[in-house]
């Protein structure tokens, strides 16, 4: 299994995985070479090196900080106050759904564009986005349950198993949407998820 050689934060090393990111959210992670993420973050081919064994462990590292970010900003949501956990919710997958239309080729879900390519090309890049799809439907099963005991969400199925379900709508509504090119199957899915949330509409 490849590592990254050193996983510490650095200004190098942040900057090749920002570069990484915001080309492969466009391209995909196989049509990308090193040298044109290297070129683009103005870095020699040897300080990648320093910090990555190889692409895969590039992959593996880029796949851990989207999702530290991400999670990040999950937790910021869902923890204020002055919002209700059924408001917290919605606000979440209006925001998946305004980075996901079809006219914007950056700032994409990794999982989404990545996911179905690399899980059959790496096994660490695969364990990491296992980990960290976890750690978002375990945040969104933690909102619904929130949202139940406040009263504000009123679906009587299991928080985990509709977390779940609803990440796999969502999923499924941003491919339908990449391949349609019309934002259709993100208001499907939002009316979808009112009624599993026992929402108004």
């Amino acid at each position: 299994m490849d590592q990254s050689t050193h996983t510490q934060s650095s200004p190098v090393r942040d900057t090749i995985i920002a570069e990484g990111q915001r080309i492969m959210s466009g391209k995909g992670f196989s049509a990308v070479g090193l040298n044109e993420i290297l070129t683009t973050a103005r870095v020699p081919k040897g300080s990648f090196y320093h910090y990555f064994a190889s692409k895969d462990a590039f992959g593996v590292a880029l796949l851990e900080h989207y999702f530290d970010t991400y999670l990040a900003e999950i937790d910021a949501l869902f923890s204020q106050a002055k919002l209700s956990k059924a408001d917290a919710l919605i606000r979440y997958f209006k925001c998946w759904r305004s980075k996901q239309l079809p006219d914007d080729c950056h700032g994409k879900c990794m999982v989404v564009k990545l996911g179905a390519e690399v899980a059959d090309l790496s096994e660490p890049m695969r364990h990491a986005l296992k980990l960290g799809t976890a750690g978002i439907i375990g945040r969104l099963a933690g909102a619904i349950e929130g949202g139940v005991a406040e009263g504000s969400v009123g679906a009587q199925a299991p928080a985990a198993i509709l977390a779940e379900t609803l990440y796999q709508l969502w999923l499924g509504a941003s491919v339908m949407a990449k391949i349609s090119r019309d934002a259709a199957p993100f208001d499907a899915a939002m009316s979808t998820t009112k009624q599993l949330l026992q929402l108004p509409h």
